[in-house]
C-alpha cells in the first residue's frame, strides 16, 4: 500500500490532559451505546416490548451514527473542533437522561438517536483530533490511549450494567451514564485547545477515498467482522440466559471475564500487529467464527461457555485495534474523512448485525442468532484474506525488476 505524507499540523508539545479527556469521552459513549446489551431483558419487560425490539435500540443508534460519521466533517467544516467535540458530550448527557426516564419505546428511540449523532461524530473526528494534540512521535501512544478506552468501557459497561441493573434498576444505570458524560464534558472543556478545521472536506472526498484500490476491500472486511460482532454481542445475555441457563450473578461474572479478556486483546494487539497486520486481521475473525460455532455446540455447559466467551473477547480486542491501525497506514493523508468512512462502515455493520439478529432471535431463538454470527464472522476472515492478498499482489507488481533479470 502506498502511503501519502501526513499533512496534519503537529503541536509543539503533547496535550496529554486533552487526550485523556477524549479517552473518557470515548469510554462514556461506548458505555452508553452498549448498556442495552446487559440490560436487554429488564428494559424489554419494563417497556412491554420483545427482547428483539429492545435490541433494536442498538441498531437505531448505529444507523444514526453511520449517517452522522459521513456528514459531520461536511456540516461542521467551518467550526472549531473543540466546540464540536463538546457538543457531542452534551448530546451524550441528553441521550442517557431521555432513556433513563423513557415512558415508552418512542422516547427511548429519540434518546438513542441523539446518542448516535454523538457517537458517529466523535469517532469520525477522534483520530484526526489526536493527531493535532501530540507531536508525530507520540501519535501511536495517543491513539492507543483513545482506542484503549473502548476496551476499558467494554470491561466496565456490561458486567457493571448487569450488576447495577439487578441491584438498582436499569433506569438508574442510564442516569449514572449521563453523569459520566457530564464529567467528560467538564474535563474536555478545561483541556481541549481551539482547533480550527484543517482541510474542509466534501462528500466527494469520501467517494474519492473509496476509489482507491487499497481502501474498499479493507472496508468490506471491516463490515463483515463488525456484523459478526453485533450479532454475537447484542444477544449475548439472552443466549447465556436461555441456552446456558446462568443466573444474574453468573452472567455478571462472565461479562466481566469477557471485558477483561477484551482488554488483554487490545494489549496483545500491539505485538501481533507489529509482526503481521494482515495475518492478525485474517486469523482473528477465523477464530471468532469458530468460537461462536463452539458456543452453539457446547454452550449449555457454563464453564465451557465462560471460556469461549472470554476467548472471543480476546480475539475481538485484536480486531478493534487492528482495523484502525490499518486505516492510519492506508489513509494518513485523509485522517478525518477516512475515519468517518470507517466509522460509517462499522456502524452500518452494527445496524445490519443487530437488526438481522433481532429478527433471527424472534424467529429462531438465541441459537439461530449465533449460527448466523459464526457464518458472518468466518466470511469476514475470507474477505480479509482476499483483501490483503490483493494488496500484496499489487505491491509485488509495483516493485521494479532487478537489473540482472532485466539484462536476461
Amino acid at each position: 500500500m502506498i502511503q501519502q505524507p501526513n499533512t496534519i499540523a503537529q503541536p509543539p508539545k503533547p496535550a496529554w490532559n486533552a487526550v485523556f479527556a477524549l479517552a473518557l469521552g470515548v469510554a462514556g459513549l461506548i458505555t452508553s451505546e452498549f448498556l442495552p446489551v446487559s440490560l436487554l431483558t429488564p428494559m424489554a419487560r419494563d417497556l412491554a416490548i420483545t427482547e428483539g425490539l429492545a435490541g433494536q435500540a442498538i441498531s437505531i443508534t448505529a444507523v444514526v451514527a453511520m449517517v452522522a460519521s459521513l456528514l459531520i466533517a461536511v456540516l461542521t467544516k467551518g467550526l472549531d473542533r473543540r466546540w464540536v467535540l463538546l457538543s457531542f458530550s452534551v448530546l451524550q448527557v441528553l441521550s442517557n437522561a431521555l432513556v433513563a426516564f423513557a415512558p415508552n419505546f418512542l422516547v427511548l428511540t429519540i434518546g438513542r438517536v441523539l446518542l448516535g449523532v454523538a457517537i458517529g461524530g466523535f469517532w469520525a473526528m477522534s483520530a484526526a483530533v489526536a493527531l493535532r494534540l501530540v507531536p508525530a512521535k507520540d501519535v501511536p501512544k495517543a491513539l492507543s490511549t483513545i482506542f484503549g478506552a473502548l476496551s476499558v468501557a467494554t470491561v466496565v459497561a456490561a458486567p457493571l450494567g448487569s450488576f447495577l441493573g439487578g441491584l438498582l434498576g436499569w433506569r438508574l444505570v442510564f442516569e449514572m451514564a449521563a453523569g459520566l458524560g457530564a464529567l467528560a464534558f467538564t474535563w474536555q472543556a478545561l483541556t481541549l485547545p481551539a482547533m480550527a478545521p484543517d482541510q474542509p472536506a466534501g462528500l466527494g472526498t469520501l467517494v474519492q477515498l473509496l476509489k482507491r484500490r487499497s481502501v474498499w476491500p479493507g472496508m468490506l472486511a471491516t463490515l463483515f467482522v463488525f456484523m459478526g460482532y453485533a450479532t454475537f454481542f447484542t444477544y449475548l445475555r439472552p443466549f447465556l440466559e436461555t441456552v446456558t441457563g446462568v443466573t444474574v450473578n453468573t452472567l455478571t461474572t462472565m461479562l466481566l471475564g469477557f471485558g477483561l479478556a477484551n482488554l488483554a486483546g487490545t494489549v496483545l494487539a500491539r505485538h501481533l500487529l507489529s509482526r503481521s497486520l494482515a495475518r492478525s486481521l485474517v486469523l482473528m475473525p477465523l477464530l471468532m467464527g469458530l468460537v461462536v460455532a463452539g458456543l452453539v455446540l457446547f454452550g449449555r455447559q457454563p464453564v465451557v461457555a465462560s471460556v469461549l466467551v472470554a476467548f472471543w473477547g480476546l480475539t475481538f480486542g485484536v480486531v478493534q485495534v487492528g482495523w484502525p491501525t490499518w486505516l492510519t497506514r492506508t489513509l494518513p493523508d485523509e485522517a478525518e474523512s477516512g475515519g468517518g468512512l470507517q466509522v460509517a462502515t462499522t456502524q452500518l455493520a452494527i445496524t445490519i448485525g443487530a437488526a438481522v439478529g433481532g429478527l433471527l432471535f424472534d424467529l429462531t431463538g438465541a441459537v439461530g442468532v449465533y449460527v448466523g454470527s459464526s457464518v458472518i464472522t468466518l466470511l469476514a476472515a475470507l474477505v480479509a484474506w482476499l483483501a490483503f492478498r490483493k494488496a500484496t499482489t499489487r505491491v509485488v507488481a509495483a516493485q521494479p525488476m532487478p537489473a540482472e533479470l532485466v539484462a536476461r
